[in-house]
């Protein structure tokens, strides 16, 4: 049974709806905290997380490429 339209229509505009509501209060909340400085420990800090979660989701990827194109995620066979 298809669903009609109109309801993938409602389901975009909440997501987007709370995506707006959602960057809304970050924003406040971002303007609302002042200046505030990172020191050089801070930025090494958060390049190297951002390094390592790149390196990690893309590690990740690979593996599931690879699995998928050498058969590791075919179904068993049941040999008799």
């Amino acid at each position: 049974m298809r669903r009609p339209k109109m309801f993938s229509w409602i389901a975009v505009s909440i997501a987007v709806t709370v995506v707006l509501i959602i960057g809304f209060v970050i924003a406040t909340t971002w303007t609302g905290i002042g200046d505030s400085e990172i020191s050089l420990a801070g930025w090494l800090a958060m390049a190297l997380g951002v390094l390592m979660t790149l390196a990690l989701g893309i590690g990740l990827m690979v593996l599931v490429f690879i699995s998928s194109r050498r058969g590791y995620d075919e179904p068993g066979r049941k040999d008799d």
